[in-house]
C-alpha cells in the first residue's frame, strides 16, 4: 500500500479517533509530510520505538504503542510468562502517561498483568523494579536526551536489561506480525483494575530501590567527615533525576545541595534548553551560573530519564569549572570504585570491568592496573546488562563496574541499564573522599593521567535525516567498508574490525579473525599509537557517529593530537558527502 493509500485509510477508518483525523487533515497540502508519516512504519528494534509524536504509522501515538504492546504481548504468551506480568514506567515528556496506560490496558486486554508507576520515575529504578517484582518484562516510555518532540518505548526483559537476543528478534517479528491495528487489543482502565490486571505501583519501590543504592556507598566515614562541607550543584533538566537524586544525597548526610530552580520540576517542553542533554554545554548554563554564585565543588545534571549523569568539576587552582566527558567520568568512578574495593576487601581474582567499544581505551589501562578482566561489547548498555546475567548464570566473574562513552554507568547490580542516581551518589561520595586527601576531583583526574597516559576521546557526529539521509548513511558505511583507508590523519590504520561481517583484519599481515561480537553495521580502526576510530549510525536518532580517540603524553599534547585526528575525521566525513 502507498503513503497516500495509508494516509487515506487513516482518514477513513473508524478505528482512528477524530482528533487523529483532525491532525491528518491538516496536513493534506503538504505531501512531504504526508510521505514522511506513511512511507514508513516506525521501526520496532532492538531498544524499542523512538521518534517524533504525532498521526501516522511513522510517528508515536496512541496506536503505534498498542501495536507495539501487542506484538510484545504475543511474545510473552508464546514464551509462557504472562503470569508474571510486566513493570511499566514513564518520564516527563510530552503523552509520557497517556501511552504508559496505553500499554498498560493492551496488556491487560490480553490477560497480562501491568504494574504501573503512580507518577514518573527513572529508567534505572524501571529495571530495578522489573527484578524486585519478578516480571517477565518492562516498558518505559521515554525518549531519554532527544529533542522535546520526540517520544519512545523501551522494553526490557526479566532479568532488568533491555532486551537482547533471543527475545529481541523474538518480539519484534512479533510486532512486525501486526498488521491491522484494529485487531490490537485494548480495554476499559476501570475493567483491568477490577479484574487485578492494572496495578499501581510507587513508594515500597521507591524506598527499595534506594536501599540497593546506598549499599553501594565503600567510605561513609568520608561522607560523615566532608558531606557538610561539599557544595553540590545539581539539575535534573526538566526530568525524573530530582526526587530520588535529592533524597539519596539527604539520606546520606549531604546538606549543601543546590537545586536549579528553573530546571526543577517535570516539563516535557524543556523551556530552559533546546536540547535536553547533559553532554551539552547548554544544558549546563542555568547550573554553572548557580555554581560560581555558591562556590559549588561539583555540578550535575542528569538527563530527563536519568541514565545519564554530565559532569563539571572545579579546578581550584584556577577558578574555572571543567567539563567531564562520559569517558572520563566513567573512568574517574571506575578507579575510585576498584581503589576502595582494593583497599577494603582486596579485587576479587575473577573481577570484571566492562565497557563498550566506542569507550575510551584508559578503562583499559585501568583494568590492567587492578589485575581484571577487560570485557568489550557493542554500543549500548543491554550488552553490559547482558554480561551481568551471564555471569550469574555461569557462576564466573564478578561485575565491579560498566560503562559507556555517552555519560552512562552502573555500579552494583541492582538494576541491569545505567543509572544517573547511583552515579551522582557515587560522585558525591567520591569528591567527599578526594576531600579527606586535600584533594578535587579535578585533583583526581589529573592523578589518572599521570598514572595511565593523557587519554583524550570525542565524536563528530552529522545528521541526515528522511528517507534519502538513510540511505547517505548507509553508503558511507559501505564506501568505507569496501574502501579501506590505509591512513587516517597522521595514523597508519594497523586493523579494522567489521562487526558486520565478524572480521578483525591485520592490515600488515592481512589475517582474518572473528570479533566475537553479534554483528552490527559498526566499524571500527585502531590506529597508530593507541589511537582509534570507530563509525557506527546512531541507534536513537537520524546519525551517523565517528568516534575517535588518542594518547598523549600531556594535556596539552593530547588536546592537540585530539583536535589535528578531529580535522582529519571531519575531512574524511566530507569526502563522503
Amino acid at each position: 500500500m502507498s503513503y497516500m493509500e495509508l494516509y487515506n485509510q487513516w482518514l477513513s477508518n473508524p478505528y482512528f479517533d477524530d482528533n487523529t483525523k483532525a491532525e491528518l487533515k491538516g496536513i493534506a497540502d503538504n505531501e512531504k509530510e504526508i510521505e514522511d508519516r506513511f512511507y514508513t512504519e516506525l521501526e520496532f528494534g532492538t531498544a524499542g520505538l523512538r521518534g517524533v509524536i504525532g498521526a501516522g504509522v511513522n510517528r508515536m501515538n496512541i496506536y503505534t504503542v498498542r501495536k507495539a504492546t501487542q506484538g510484545l504481548a504475543n511474545y510473552i504468551i508464546k514464551v509462557g510468562g504472562q503470569a508474571k506480568g510486566v513493570a511499566i514506567a514513564y518520564d516527563s515528556r510530552r503523552m509520557s502517561p497517556e501511552f504508559a496506560d496505553e500499554a498498560a490496558l493492551c496488556l491487560a486486554a490480553n490477560g497480562i498483568k501491568a504494574y504501573v508507576f503512580e507518577s514518573l520515575r527513572p529508567t534505572p529504578e524501571l529495571s530495578f523494579a522489573v527484578r524486585e517484582l519478578k516480571c517477565i518484562a518492562g516498558i518505559n516510555i521515554t525518549a531519554s536526551h532527544n529533542p522535546p518532540e520526540y517520544n519512545g518505548y523501551k522494553v526490557y526483559w526479566e532479568d532488568g536489561a533491555q532486551i537482547t537476543p533471543p527475545h529481541d528478534g523474538g518480539i519484534m517479528s512479533e510486532v512486525k506480525a501486526v498488521t491491522d491495528y484494529a485487531t490490537v487489543k485494548t480495554m476499559e482502565k476501570s475493567d483491568a483494575v477490577a479484574n487485578g490486571l492494572y496495578e499501581v505501583i510507587g513508594e515500597a519501590i521507591d524506598d527499595k530501590y534506594v536501599a540497593e543504592l546506598k549499599k553501594q556507598v565503600k567510605r561513609p566515614e568520608a561522607i560523615s567527615a566532608e558531606a557538610k562541607a561539599l557544595k553540590i550543584v545539581y539539575t535534573p533538566l526538566h526530568g525524573t533525576g530530582n526526587i530520588p537524586a535529592r533524597r539519596v544525597l539527604k539520606e546520606l548526610g549531604f546538606e549543601n545541595v543546590y537545586v536549579v530552580a528553573e530546571q526543577e520540576l517535570p516539563d516535557g517542553e524543556f523551556p530552559t534548553v533546546s536540547y535536553p542533554n547533559p553532554e551539552a554545554a547548554e544544558a549546563f548554563e542555568l547550573a554553572l551560573k548557580l555554581a560560581r554564585e555558591v562556590d559549588a565543588d561539583l555540578v550535575l545534571a542528569t538527563d530527563p530519564d536519568a541514565d545519564r549523569l554530565g559532569v563539571y568539576v572545579k579546578d581550584t587552582k584556577s577558578g574555572e569549572y571543567i567539563t567531564l566527558t562520559g569517558n572520563m567520568s566513567g573512568c574517574l568512578l571506575a578507579e575510585y570504585e576498584l581503589s576502595q574495593i582494593k583497599e577494603l576487601s582486596g579485587i576479587p581474582e575473577d573481577g570484571a570491568l566492562i565497557k563498550t567499544i566506542v569507550t575510551t581505551n584508559m578503562a583499559d589501562a585501568i583494568a590492567k592496573s587492578y589485575n581484571v578482566k577487560l570485557i568489550e561489547v557493542l554500543t549500548g548498555f543491554k550488552f553490559i546488562g547482558q554480561q551481568i546475567l551471564g555471569f550469574e548464570q555461569s557462576g564466573k566473574c564478578t561485575y565491579l563496574f560498566g560503562f559507556e562513552e555517552s555519560y552512562g554507568c552502573l555500579i552494583g547490580t541492582h538494576a541491569r541499564d545505567k543509572d544517573a542516581i547511583v552515579a551522582t551518589m557515587a560522585l558525591c561520595e567520591a569528591a567527599a573522599y578526594y576531600k579527606t586527601k586535600n584533594m578535587t576531583l579535578w585533583d583526581a583526574m589529573i592523578a589518572m593521567y599521570d598514572k595511565y597516559g593523557y587519554y583524550k576521546d570525542d565524536v563528530k557526529a552529522i545528521t541526515l535525516k528522511g528517507i534519502e539521509g538513510l540511505q547517505k548513511i548507509q553508503d558511507i558505511l559501505n564506501t568505507l567498508r569496501t574502501n579501506t583507508p590505509t591512513k587516517i590523519g597522521k595514523y597508519a590504520v594497523t586493523s579494522v574490525r567489521d562487526y558486520k561481517l565478524d572480521t578483525i583484519v591485520d592490515m600488515a599481515t592481512k589475517e582474518t579473525k572473528p570479533t566475537g561480537l553479534p554483528s552490527s553495521n559498526v566499524l571500527y580502526f585502531d590506529l597508530e599509537d593507541d589511537a582509534w576510530l570507530c563509525v557506527r549510525p546512531s541507534g536513537t536518532e537520524p546519525k551517523v557517529k565517528f568516534y575517535y580517540g588518542i594518547k598523549g603524553t600531556s594535556l596539552e599534547d593530547a588536546n592537540k593530537l585530539s583536535a589535528e585526528l578531529g580535522e582529519e575525521v571531519l575531512s574524511l566525513i566530507n569526502s563522503m558527502l
